[in-house]
């Protein structure tokens, strides 16, 4: 199984500390049955992790495993907060494509996105490059407004959910709308988002068992196959998006 969005490089961001908590990050996926993880650290307002530095730290922490014995083999990537200069980072070798892909993450703030979003998205694809959005399903203003969401994926974005979300580790309304989002069609990815092995872990394990218990097998197939095609830096697998429909509200006096 391959993990195309962890966060084990140690003490660049959020996710692993220390190279002891790497090495326990890597223990803890092997157990999972991960045998691959890209590494995707931060860059935002608060890291600044850019391709060099990430090629290296990739680069120490696989020697660092070979050596701890422990069988993951951890490949480059990053998630960078979507901001308006990016192609020209990207041009300028800053931006780590997934494993070197055409492949890029995109993340979006947790509570709105940006007005520039769409036309930003539509940029990336005619440089050749395919934009994967992060965790949609915690984002407040894709939950409110769904039609958002099948908008950019219709025109072309990938969407990747979080495996804790799908378990409710983030609460019953991220979720349900991680079950709408995969019933829509509307993610083409179940990854970790690991940052530690206490609060913030793999849950993959879980979240493959829930999907084939409720979507059937298919499911299963599909989301572990596009990890797999992304680590090729092939085509993956897209199934026709659907419109998520708003439940009613109703009010009772």
């Amino acid at each position: 199984m391959i993990d195309i969005h962890c966060h084990i490089l140690p003490g660049i961001d959020d996710g692993a500390q220390t190279l002891e908590d790497s090495i326990k990050m890597a223990k803890e996926a092997e157990k999972e049955g991960i045998q691959t993880i890209i590494a995707t650290p931060h860059l935002n307002n608060h890291y600044d992790n850019r391709k060099p530095f990430i090629l290296q730290k990739v680069e120490e922490l696989n020697r660092a495993l070979v050596e701890a014995r422990v069988n993951i083999n951890i490949l480059p990537g990053q998630e960078p907060r979507v901001y308006g200069e990016i192609i020209e980072d990207y041009e300028i070798g800053e931006i780590q494509t997934l494993n070197d892909s055409q492949y890029l993450f995109i993340e979006f703030p947790s509570n709105h996105v940006p007005r520039y979003a769409e036309k930003l998205l539509y940029d990336l694809q005619v440089k050749g490059l395919i934009p994967i959005i992060v965790h949609p399903e915690r984002n407040s203003e894709l939950i409110e407004r769904p039609e958002l969401l099948y908008r950019l994926v219709e025109k072309g974005a990938l969407t990747q959910v979080t495996a804790s979300s799908l378990c409710g580790y983030f609460g019953k309304k991220i979720k349900n709308f991680s079950m709408e989002i995969i019933e829509a069609n509307l993610t083409h990815f179940i990854a970790s988002d690991a940052h530690n092995i206490k609060n913030r872990s793999f849950k993959m394990m879980e979240a493959f068992d829930f999907i084939d218990e409720i979507y059937g097998t298919d499911y299963v197939y599909l989301f572990k196959e596009n990890a797999e095609l992304i680590f090729a830096g092939e085509n993956v697998i897209k199934e026709i998006p659907t419109q998520i429909k708003k439940k009613k509200k109703f009010i009772f006096f």
